[in-house]
């Protein structure tokens, strides 16, 4: 199942794609239905069929979406590990449902877009003079810190600010 790019030009798929994600981010993916989507959009649902396969291809636009996104946050920070260790966070904290939903569970590589990933992470990777195993290891206690805050795990009265300025300090310093 391959899916049309989002840059075909405005339309009806492009709008079924915004009510997706507002619904996604006001109600979670529990509420991502077709049925409560044609009723945001005041269609019927099985017009949503014209335009878009099913749930799935939804989803897998968001995350194309959150990827593109996410990427251009990283790449219009600075190349300072902090500047985008911020960028990341602030992007992920300003949409938890987006950021959840490419980040929480398999990707489908065959379904997005060619060059996608990599895109994404290559100002990190670039940051990190091109090491793909420190790139990972910041991207995963970057993602465990922002998955930690977006749950409400840590204590009462913790220094969120704190811990990832010891983990930023810890990876420059390995860059």
């Amino acid at each position: 199942m391959r899916v049309a790019g989002l840059n075909a030009g405005p339309g009806r798929r492009e709008q079924i794609l915004e009510q997706s994600r507002r619904i996604l981010e006001d109600q979670g993916l529990e509420a991502l239905t077709m049925r409560n989507l044609a009723a945001a959009m005041d269609i019927k649902a099985p017009s949503l069929y014209k335009h878009i396969k099913d749930r799935e291809e939804i989803e897998l636009l968001l995350t194309e979406v959150a990827f593109r996104e996410l990427g251009a946050a990283l790449a219009e920070s600075s190349p300072d590990l902090g500047a985008m260790a911020g960028a990341y966070r602030g992007w992920a904290l300003s949409n938890p449902a987006l950021y959840r939903i490419a980040t929480s569970r398999a990707l489908d590589r065959k379904n997005l877009p060619a060059g996608l990933e990599a895109g994404a992470e290559a100002p990190l990777l670039d940051s990190l003079g091109n090491s793909r195993d420190l790139a990972r290891a910041c991207w995963a206690m970057a993602h465990g810190l922002v998955d930690l805050e977006l749950n409400d795990r840590f204590p009462p009265g913790a220094d969120i600010d704190a811990a990832w300025a010891r983990g930023v300090a810890a990876f420059s310093a390995q860059g």
